[in-house]
């Protein structure tokens, strides 16, 4: 029988400990070519300046497709900008398992992969943060960096202060009066925007930073400078960031290396004292692990 999943038994069922792990996992098997995975189809939505994506996916234990909207109007109406729906299949039979709500798993999801990829990638020790984006991102980001490193200080900066001030109290941010504000010192920055021209420049970056640049999802889009793009570059999926990422695009860089390689220990990590771009498009084999926790997590809830 196919189980019919909301966002509130998602949320009750998806742990962030089983996440991390299951992330660290599904970058590796991407990796090293045990996914099978096409790039997202994309399709406009002109009235609403938004997008709807198709993300499908094979992996061992799913087949799974993930249907999500981009709607920039939606802060207005107070609703998600990003939405999505994930469709979780048995890779054997085809037969559909849950049609759950994808929009926490998106969100959780992301930061977990930040995190994987800063503890990876970033020395240990207190960190100061810096998020510019004030949205669903940003909490979930709060949540999971918290969960593998002290965090000291979290700065936010967006371009709606109404929205800075709520997600400020629900994280204990400090409210910046600017991106540079946010980003001078910090030693982990994290962009969770949906800006289309750049709103991070290399120049305010601390030597040796973390940058988690995760929202310009789309070729010609950015959040990064050049100058910040001048720096190691590491992407989730070395063929998307060179065919969907504006950042990676629209600068020339060139990548190092995919988290996963590193993860794995088949590529080397960037050098010490290094500032390191981390580029996170968001793949579907991280919905369908995820995906896939949440329905195993619910059978056993049923036993």
């Amino acid at each position: 029988m196919t189980l019919y999943l909301d966002d509130a038994a998602v949320r009750r069922l998806l742990r962030l400990e089983d996440l991390l792990a299951a992330m660290r996992q599904a970058l590796v098997d991407l990796s090293a070519g045990k996914v099978a995975q096409p790039l997202r189809m994309v399709m406009d939505i002109p009235a609403q300046s938004g997008f709807f994506l198709i993300k499908p996916v094979l992996t061992e234990r799913a087949l799974a497709a993930k249907l999500i909207t981009l709607i920039p109007g939606n802060a207005a109406r107070g609703l998600p900008t990003l939405l999505a729906t994930i469709v979780l299949m048995d890779p054997s039979t085809g037969e559909p398992l849950a049609v759950m709500d994808g929009t926490w798993i998106t969100a959780l999801r992301t930061a977990a992969v930040t995190a994987v990829a800063a503890d990876a990638l970033s020395p240990p020790g207190p960190k100061v943060v810096a998020f510019l984006g004030s949205g669903a991102l940003a909490r979930s980001h709060a949540i999971a960096l918290r969960a593998v490193r002290p965090v000291t200080q979290i700065r936010i900066w967006s371009r709606d202060p109404a929205n800075v001030a709520r997600c400020a109290a629900e994280t204990g941010a400090v409210v910046c009066a600017s991106a540079e504000e946010a980003v001078r010192g910090a030693d982990i920055v994290c962009t969770l925007t949906n800006a289309t021209e750049p709103v991070l420049r290399g120049a305010w970056l601390k030597p040796g930073a973390f940058v988690a640049a995760v929202g310009a999802p789309r070729p010609n889009w950015r959040e990064l400078d050049d100058e910040a793009m001048r720096n190691v570059v590491v992407a989730d999926s070395r063929e998307s960031a060179e065919n969907e990422a504006g950042d990676v695009i629209l600068s020339g860089a060139k990548l190092f290396a995919e988290i996963g390689e590193i993860l794995a220990g088949t590529r080397p990590k960037p050098p010490a004292g290094a500032t390191v771009i981390f580029k996170s498009l968001g793949q579907a084999v991280e919905d369908a692990f995820a995906a896939r926790l949440v329905y195993d997590a619910a059978i056993a809830a049923q036993r």
